[in-house]
């Protein structure tokens, strides 16, 4: 599942460098849960937890059918 995930961040990450941020992947859990971390730009903007649940969650969950949420650690 971790390579699955892995690929449908690079999916996303083109978006998140144009604005001077990045996802790093930190842990797949079990049970569905991803722990990323936002890193650059992203890592301090007020709209992350926005990108992190209708971005990212949003892209996992239709790229990988086990995703059950996504966090940021």
């Amino acid at each position: 599942m971790r390579e699955q995930v892995e690929k449908a961040l690079e999916k996303i990450r083109p978006a998140l460098q144009r604005d001077g941020g990045d996802v790093e992947l930190v842990e797949v859990g079990e049970d569905g849960i991803v722990k990323v971390r936002l890193t650059g730009a992203c890592g301090g903007c007020p709209m992350s937890a926005i990108t992190l649940k209708q971005g990212i969650e949003r892209v996992l969950k239709q790229e990988v059918a086990s995703v059950t949420e996504v966090v940021s650690v």
